[in-house]
């Protein structure tokens, strides 16, 4: 891993995000490591409104808001403008949440990857949207409470499973896909590096812990995404032209271990945890 200076940041401190931020750390990591050749597009997010309130900014380099729905389509644009200006090194980044990239903005960023544009766009998951109120979306895991998927007798906080994004970005063949998290930060490093030597689209989803909705200390970001992964809840693989790599060897720890310490899954009962980690062993088994 590099060792970067304060003054290598082009993602600068002073921006408002809580203590312990999960997106804030991996941003941080992922500009250091892209460098000041690049455009940022930027969708509506946590990472927007804490990075990015008038007149102040915590971007050191061309950067630009654009709404939920449309990061891929911007970006996209831009890439082509660039190829028309024969600039063959700049690179296009987009930075978005699981919202805008999984359920809002899923059908531009589809589109994107069918065409192959020329973009590197990285999901940072905090597993629900977080920004406008802590409600679930299709990356919030099975029966997490979220204020739209509440904890009653019957329903049990949300009661559908995680949509596969890293699966569905290589399903549309395109030549990089990976997942990473704010708790191992040379691997993100090194999956940016990665991205940034290959052509075309490439997705990075990483797991970015939030303190507010998931409900936890803020001294155990790091801590929880390194459980996510050590129970094999949060698959640490990339895609490379199909093929598909673990990339971090689960050490396999009980789910309950990661699940108990977030006051989001604090009503789980124990037929609940067993549901949850078979379905785990299942998909390692697979």
């Amino acid at each position: 891993m590099v060792i970067f200076k304060r003054e290598d940041d082009i993602f600068t401190s002073g921006h408002t995000a809580c203590a312990g931020c999960g997106a804030a750390l991996a941003i941080r990591t992922i500009m250091r490591t892209i460098g000041k050749d690049c455009i940022v597009v930027n969708t509506t997010s946590c990472s927007e409104i804490f990075s990015s309130c008038y007149p102040r900014s915590a971007w050191k380099i061309p950067y630009i808001h654009v709404t939920f729905e449309n990061g891929a389509s911007v970006a996209s644009g831009i890439s082509r403008a660039l190829k028309a200006q024969e600039n063959n090194h700049t690179q296009v980044v987009v930075i978005s949440g699981d919202g805008g990239t999984a359920d809002i903005g899923f059908g531009a960023l589809s589109g994107a990857w069918e065409r192959n544009e020329d973009i590197l766009y990285i999901m940072y998951n905090n597993e629900a949207y977080e920004n406008t109120g802590i409600q679930r979306s299709s990356q919030t895991p099975l029966y997490a409470w979220t204020t739209t998927s509440q904890i009653g007798k019957k329903i049990r906080g949300k009661q559908e499973p995680v949509k596969p994004m890293v699966k569905i970005a290589a399903a549309h063949g395109i030549p990089y896909a990976a997942s990473a998290t704010a708790g191992h930060l040379s691997d993100l490093e090194n999956k940016v590096k990665k991205a940034l030597d290959t052509r075309g689209s490439r997705f990075i989803s990483v797991l970015t812990p939030c303190v507010p909705g998931w409900k936890y200390d803020p001294q155990l970001t790091v801590d929880l995404a390194k459980l996510a992964v050590d129970t094999g809840l949060w698959k640490m693989h990339e895609i490379i032209d199909g093929k598909e790599t673990v990339t971090v060897t689960p050490s396999f720890k009980p789910v309950e271990e990661y699940l108990l310490k977030q006051g989001r899954f604090k009503h789980l009962a124990p037929e609940e945890i067993k549901k949850i980690q078979d379905l785990v062993d299942k998909e390692w088994k697979r």
